[in-house]
């Protein structure tokens, strides 16, 4: 896949507004929560999927993508690799149409199973990188990283 094609998936998945965020952990000082809480104070209606909480912050937390209450537009998976093959089928069950895989560059040779499932299914896909480093309001050291990541060309432009 092109960086041109991942980049025009990236911009794609963070229009959406209703975002799945599976594998938050149960640390509130973990990157995942920090993430999750940062995507909802920037307007996204974001949803915590764990299957070790129920809550998180005031906002319920779920087992399993299909038991979120309204339709999701995109997931991201802040899973283990060996988890993620699982976590897209579920994702397609759920008629989830873009997922995108954790990571500070591309994870593709960590995911072939579930990244071939995803395009079988119709799934865009981002194979890795960091939200952060495409976000415009995040702060000013993972646009940093972004812009490193872009230069030496580990990311999308």
């Amino acid at each position: 896949m092109s960086t041109t094609t991942v980049r025009g998936e990236i911009d794609a998945f963070l229009a959406s507004q209703r975002l799945a965020v599976i594998g938050v952990s149960r640390d509130p000082k973990e990157f995942g929560q920090s993430l999750y809480r940062d995507l909802r104070k920037w307007g996204y209606d974001a949803r915590a999927v764990s299957p070790h909480l129920t809550t998180i912050g005031d906002a319920p937390a779920y087992a399993r993508v299909q038991e979120i209450d309204a339709p999701i537009d995109a997931a991201l998976l802040l899973t283990a690799p060996s988890l993620n093959e699982q976590i897209v089928r579920d994702c397609a069950e759920a008629g989830i149409k873009r997922v995108w895989f954790y990571g500070v560059s591309d994870r593709s040779s960590e995911n072939e199973a579930a990244i071939a499932y995803c395009r079988e299914k119709g799934i865009a896909v981002i194979p890795g990188y960091c939200p952060y480093m495409f976000i415009p309001k995040a702060p000013f050291f993972h646009k940093i990283h972004g812009f490193v990541a872009r230069v030496t060309g580990q990311c999308p432009r």
